[in-house]
């Protein structure tokens, strides 16, 4: 198996498992240069709250979107959108990545702006 197979089984467990527990997800995708996070109720499909390095007020501010700051600035972004949604509760969709570098620095930060895991 290459690399893209082994995430997209682990993304495939994961998001089974976070069906089961009937949570709106805070899902997570990381590339090269970006990270993104969205706040998705899985029921309806639909999105309640995003934040990316990619967007033109966070671009200012980071600079370069892919490194560990970026990611914990845009956890403290979507904790903070997702109270303006009144979303306290989450389950963490990493989206078939590791968890460690970035996406544990946004989920840690996720966590500090307020969001449960």
């Amino acid at each position: 198996m290459d690399k893209l197979q082994t995430r997209k089984r682990r993304q495939t467990k994961i998001r089974a498992k976070n069906k089961e527990l009937g949570k709106k997800n805070l899902t997570v995708h990381r590339t090269s240069k970006h990270i993104y996070s969205q706040i998705i109720d899985t029921t309806n499909g639909k999105v309640l709250a995003s934040a990316s390095t990619n967007e033109a007020d966070t671009k200012k501010e980071v600079g370069n979107g892919g490194n560990i700051d970026a990611a914990k600035m845009i956890g403290k972004l979507i904790a903070e959108r997702s109270k303006k949604a009144k979303i306290t509760e989450v389950a963490f969709d990493r989206s078939g990545f590791k968890y460690h570098g970035r996406v544990k620095a946004l989920a840690d930060a996720a966590r500090e702006g307020g969001l449960k895991f």
